[in-house]
């Protein structure tokens, strides 16, 4: 993994001596009116809306799935400071739906918001928690009155809902001195009837994901981060370029790919409207018909058949 040193030349020494794309106006990133199932979706149905950046509504097996909850203004534990969001959520907290599942892919701040779970669990205290190792204490401590911690490969079962956390490439930490002290995943879901859904989360490219799609698969949806790669030589190990992400698609044998962790929050030095243009074209070049990339605009939703 990069060390603190890397981070540091990347940040004081590659940011001040080399130009960075221009990114355009916030506006262009277009927000439209969600489309999923209140209460709930019929179990038969799969529909996924996109918050923003990791956060997605997903409804399957007749549930209401949540991923990586992020409701604030800025990933960052201050008010004041770090990233600040882009586009507002794409649907309000007020609207959701009765949430059934959470899904945690890792504690960083853009994936793990401290108001944002102390929000869920208020409103939600029926929902199940599903985290990587270590973090169970974490969400308890907010609120979550049933929660779960899992490593690499181990399942959990909700109704019909099956579930797998599954390998990623990527790190842990909040602080200067936690970095790798809680797991980090991705989660395979899958119903009775065979629908399956890829949550990725965060991750870099892997070896594993023939494996997982070996195991938990075919998917007939897969949601994959395509933002937040650049500069390459440091982000190589903990973030897919839109081409990896593209590569994991195949490797996961899905059927649509829709492209997540972008356009939300500015992480990284590529332009903020350029990930999606490269997935699309290496879509392309990789002979894939395109109407099986499906890219939202915050607060769409879009249902796979």
């Amino acid at each position: 993994m990069p060390s603190f040193g890397s981070a540091m030349k990347w940040l004081l020494v590659h940011r001040t001596t080399r130009p960075r794309p221009h990114d355009p106006d916030p506006s262009v990133f277009q927000r439209v009116r969600p489309a999923f199932k209140t209460p709930r979706a019929s179990p038969s149905e799969i529909t996924v809306t996109w918050v923003g950046h990791s956060t997605l509504l997903l409804q399957l097996g007749g549930l209401n799935i949540l991923t990586d909850p992020m409701w604030s203004a800025r990933a960052s534990p201050f008010r004041f400071a770090g990233p600040r969001r882009w586009v507002a959520p794409g649907v309000e907290f007020r609207d959701l739906p009765p949430i059934d599942v959470v899904l945690q892919s890792h504690n960083h701040y853009d994936h793990l918001d401290n108001r944002s779970v102390r929000a869920v669990a208020r409103a939600y205290p029926q929902a199940t928690w599903l985290v990587p190792l270590g973090l169970e204490s974490f969400v308890r401590r907010r609120g979550a009155k049933l929660a779960r911690e899992l490593d690499w490969w181990q399942t959990a079962d909700i109704g019909q809902l099956h579930v797998t956390c599954v390998p990623a490439q990527h790190f842990s930490g909040r602080t200067l001195i936690d970095r790798g002290r809680t797991l980090w995943c991705s989660w395979a879901l899958a119903t009775q009837d065979g629908r399956r859904v890829f949550f990725a989360g965060d991750t870099g490219y892997h070896p594993e994901f023939t494996l997982i799609a070996e195991r938990c698969g075919p998917f007939d949806l897969a949601l994959l981060p395509i933002g937040a790669y650049e500069p390459r030589w440091f982000m190589r190990y903990l973030h897919m370029n839109p081409e990896e992400a593209v590569q994991a698609f195949r490797g996961l044998g899905a059927q649509v790919m829709v492209p997540i962790h972008w356009g939300t929050f500015k992480l990284t030095d590529e332009a903020m409207d350029e990930p999606p243009v490269r997935a699309r074209a290496a879509f392309a070049a990789a002979n894939l018909p395109i109407e099986r990339y499906r890219q939202l605009a915050h607060g769409e939703t879009l249902r796979v058949s």
